[in-house]
């Protein structure tokens, strides 16, 4: 569990309804997924809104909203906050809950016209070999 305040920060916030004092004990941006306590992010998405499920999430046990439009109807143990890009919000959410993994993550970045996949594949092997922990994406595999 985090505290809201914490896992709020660096997030472009419009309106606070309610207190960032509370503890979070998940975040979800399914309302499927929602436990009790757990920071509910409504999602505009290309087919679904996931700010048709705030209610659905709030009745799953959801205390806190972060959303781009406001409901109609606030409950009030609920704290409603209020983003322009809940996407945005969302990534640095889970960052700040999840104490920021990715700063732990060396990355190397491989540009040019030819062999892009074979030395990152030989850079791979290479780290692998001395019991480095590595990872290797590439469209050329």
């Amino acid at each position: 569990m985090k505290q809201l305040k914490e896992i709020l920060y660096k997030v472009a916030i419009e309106a606070i309804l309610g207190t960032t004092e509370g503890l979070v004990s998940e975040i979800a941006f399914d309302s499927r997924k929602v436990v009790e306590d757990a920071l509910f992010v409504a999602i505009s998405g290309t087919q679904i809104d996931g700010h048709q499920f705030i209610d659905k999430a709030i009745g799953l046990g959801a205390k806190y909203i972060i959303c781009e439009r406001l409901p109609e109807k606030i409950q009030q143990e609920v704290v409603y906050i209020h983003v322009k890009d809940t996407k945005e919000a969302l990534g640095l959410i889970a960052a700040n809950f999840y104490d920021n993994p990715s700063e732990e993550l060396n990355l190397i970045g491989i540009t040019g016209t030819n062999g892009k996949t074979t030395v990152a594949t030989l850079l791979y092997e290479l780290f692998e070999s001395e019991n480095q922990p590595s990872g290797l994406i590439s469209t050329g595999l």
